[in-house]
């Protein structure tokens, strides 16, 4: 038992660290002056108050998903 956690350890610890490789890459990557200034003409409500209390890289990202999925406009204006 000993000797197959010793042979399955690494390769197992080599997959955890490429997947966990791709999921950082998009955290990393930095937000673009015009993906900001599209993000702040567009945002929603919560998406405001997601960039207040969260921060952008979090409030960016609330926006991509919603952008992504092709989200409707919302009937309010930003409050930007």
């Amino acid at each position: 038992m000993v000797a197959l956690s010793v042979i399955l350890f690494p390769p197992l610890l080599i997959a955890f660290l490429l997947v966990m490789e791709r999921v950082e890459e998009p955290l990393r990557r930095p937000a673009s002056p015009r993906e900001v200034s599209e993000f702040l003409s567009t945002a929603t409500p919560g998406e405001v108050e997601t960039l207040a209390s969260s921060g952008i890289r979090r409030a960016l990202s609330r926006w991509r998903i919603r952008r992504h999925r092709g989200g409707r406009r919302s009937e309010n204006p930003p409050l930007v």
